[in-house]
């Protein structure tokens, strides 16, 4: 009877090792849920339930506000109900009020939309334990100068911008780049925007010999100079930042308009996913793939780092495969590849440029 017991004893501690190792992960959500960002919370918090629907993760959701007293609060309800792992934050307030709490309680955070570039380069002063599902506030300045360079390498190309922060520091990181690269514009100025036309800066640009343009301003500049161009008969590709994610304006794009940004998620995700939210009636835009990417990225770090594993490491070491494609993060936490790339305008929709 001894030995049964025994073995009854044992049997009983394995199952309950069992049981223990099926516990789902207790993952934090910090999403704004409330205030102007609301609907970019709700896409999130889509994807990150449809991403825990098999029962793997337990979902703790909190609303941020996109504040800083919003973010102090999520993170004390999040080492309250022992999460392991927080995803999501979208705004530097929130994170910043949240990362010194969660840092103590030594729990990482994946985040999906916060840009700051100082968020990940402080690590070795900060100590946070965040990596970032997205890309840097100087991805699309890297991408751009580049893609380009490599894209343009044998074409006569000008440089212009529209005198605006975002566009006079978009456009001299192309030139900064392409100057390094013994590559030289044949054209560079700065022109003034939102004007019903742009005849005499491509004329300019023609007498130059410009037959590539990258423009550092809005949508519909890019639009006008195009069709100015074709007006006066001068073959020239234009080719311009995130600012071409704009809504169509009066003037159509030129077909041919090339374009530095992030993918459209739902064009690159896997089919089985994209056809699940869609048979739920959920347009999968916005944050609501890589809610789901970020899911699947916390998941498989609680497995393979296991219930007492070092999950940071886990998360600086592994390669995840996840539904908007492979991440692997640096040792800053950044992802090791810049997600943006060059689309090219077909008239109808951008389609992506394979750049060698």
């Amino acid at each position: 009877m001894r030995i049964a017991g025994s073995v009854i004893g044992v049997l009983g501690g394995l199952l309950l090792a069992g049981i223990a190792c099926a516990e789902p992960l207790r993952l934090g959500i910090s999403a704004p849920l409330s205030g102007s960002s609301a609907i970019l919370g709700a896409q999130m918090r889509s994807g990150a339930e449809a991403a825990a629907e098999d029962g793997s993760v337990a979902l703790e959701i909190g609303d941020d506000a996109c504040t800083a007293e919003g973010g102090a609060r999520v993170a004390r309800q999040f080492v309250e109900a022992r999460v392991r792992i927080v995803t999501g934050f979208l705004c530097g307030e929130s994170i910043e009020a949240a990362m010194p709490i969660l840092k103590e309680a030594g729990i990482p955070v994946i985040t999906i939309g916060v840009r700051t570039d100082s968020l990940t380069d402080r690590r070795e002063k900060t100590g946070w334990p965040v990596f970032r599902l997205g890309p840097r506030a100087d991805g699309e300045h890297e991408a751009t100068a580049r893609l380009l360079t490599r894209l343009w390498r044998e074409a006569l190309f000008a440089i212009v911008d529209d005198g605006t922060i975002y566009g006079r520091e978009l456009a001299e990181s192309f030139r900064n780049a392409a100057e390094q690269d013994g590559l030289k514009p044949v054209f560079n100025d700065t022109f003034r925007p939102q004007l019903d036309n742009q005849i005499g800066l491509v004329g300019r640009l023609r007498k130059a010999g410009a037959t590539h343009v990258f423009v550092g301003g809005d949508r519909d500049d890019i639009a006008i100079m195009a069709r100015d161009a074709h007006k006066i008969g001068a073959d020239m590709v234009f080719a311009g930042g995130e600012a071409l994610r704009a809504a169509a304006g009066p003037v159509p794009l030129a077909a041919g308009t090339l374009k530095i940004a992030l993918p459209e998620w739902q064009e690159v995700a896997r089919p089985a996913v994209v056809s699940e939210f869609k048979a739920k009636g959920i347009v999968p835009e916005g944050y609501v793939l890589p809610a789901y990417a970020a899911v699947e990225v916390a998941r498989r770090t609680f497995a393979d780092a296991g219930p007492s594993g070092d999950l940071k490491k886990t998360l600086t070491e592994h390669d995840f495969q996840t539904a908007i494609g492979p991440v692997r993060f640096d040792d800053k936490g950044d992802l090791s590849e810049n997600p943006y790339r060059v689309f090219r305008y077909d008239g109808t929709r951008f389609t992506p440029v394979d750049v060698q």
